[in-house]
């Protein structure tokens, strides 16, 4: 009898277990519910909520005032000179290589607008920037030369100019690239096609075996190469102008990156302009309306900044200005109110 409470007493004490284990576990599940429930809350919360993720403040950040941050500063004046250039030579081969023949001989050639006229008018404006960049440098050497000190400040537009080399040595890579490919593009035309037919004929029709002209050819094999070793060199100078790529340059290796190479630049770029021009200084068919064909305006400019650089780099010119841009005055008397070191 008393084994038999014993078995009883030992069954209750088992279902009260189990009892007591399913309340428990409904209770965790009811528990992990309202967790459940209150996490999807907050995580719904905060995708309403249009300040909680970094891509709406990246977008439109609620503690900035757009009115008051600069877009781009220092390229609105260099934007604003190239774009004038490039309408004033546009205007300029425009007369010449459409209106003229429109007006003289009725010819009807604005198709050459888009390709060719634009062509004519991005290497131009390209070389013009390139020598824009270098002669500010000339003629603050020049001022300190006469100053004998480099203590002196620089006329503000003179300061203004310096400050924007980088970005005019940009646009004038810009303008290069462009000029490369439209180049290139050249026989995919569909005039130059029909122009190439027309040639073909007319050699037949003249009875010509061999149309091969090796004065011609050595011009184009020239100038083509010489344009190609000048936008590479724009390209060096252009990845060296990145942040990261010149901070990791000393002194020296920046100068005579940006300076000896780009000197180097615009002699091959000068040089791929004349070369092109050959014999063309002395035809006068060239000379439309009695004005000059534009790569003979367009090396004028790059001409005179590379003779002024020779004349700097003559030993009497040359070590007079390196003690000047080491501290030496030439005189006593010489302005010394503090101003920025400008090393070129």
């Amino acid at each position: 009898m008393n084994a038999h409470t014993d078995d009883l007493c030992i069954e209750e004490c088992d279902d009260i277990l189990r009892m007591k284990s399913k309340k428990s576990s409904r209770d965790h599940i009811h528990l992990g519910t309202g967790i459940q429930d209150s996490t999807l809350t907050n995580t719904a919360s905060q995708f309403l909520d249009p300040h909680t993720f970094a891509f709406e403040d990246f977008e439109c950040p609620s503690n900035v005032n757009k009115e008051n941050l600069g877009l781009f500063p220092q390229w609105h004046l260099p934007l604003k000179l190239s774009i004038i250039l490039s309408v004033i030579v546009f205007i300029y081969t425009f007369l010449r290589d459409i209106l003229h023949p429109f007006i003289s001989l009725s010819k009807n050639e604005f198709y050459k607008i888009p390709i060719l006229v634009m062509n004519k008018v991005l290497p131009v404006v390209a070389i013009t920037l390139l020598a824009l960049v270098y002669l500010p440098g000339i003629l603050a050497a020049v001022l300190q030369l006469h100053r004998g000190t480099k203590y002196s400040r620089f006329p503000n537009w003179l300061q203004r100019w310096m400050l924007m080399r980088k970005q005019l040595g940009l646009l004038s890579f810009f303008f290069a690239l462009l000029h490369a490919v439209y180049s290139l593009c050249y026989p995919m035309r569909r005039s130059y096609r029909y122009k190439l037919l027309n040639w073909a004929y007319q050699q037949v029709m003249q009875n010509i075996e061999n149309a091969w002209i090796e004065d011609d050819v050595w011009r184009m094999e020239i100038y083509v190469s010489l344009g190609i070793l000048s936008l590479a060199i724009l390209a060096l100078l252009a990845t060296t102008s990145i942040p990261s790529v010149s901070n990791s340059l000393n002194w020296r290796e920046f100068q005579c990156v940006q300076s000896k190479m780009g000197y180097c630049a615009l002699l091959l770029g000068t040089a791929h302009a004349l070369v092109y021009a050959w014999r063309k200084w002395a035809d006068l068919k060239y000379f439309v309306w009695y004005t000059p064909p534009s790569f003979m305006i367009a090396v004028v400019l790059p001409i005179v900044v590379l003779l002024c650089k020779t004349v700097l780099v003559l030993p009497c010119l040359d070590k007079k200005l390196r003690k000047i841009r080491h501290g030496w005055e030439e005189t006593s008397s010489s302005k010394t109110e503090p101003a920025e070191n400008v090393f070129l």
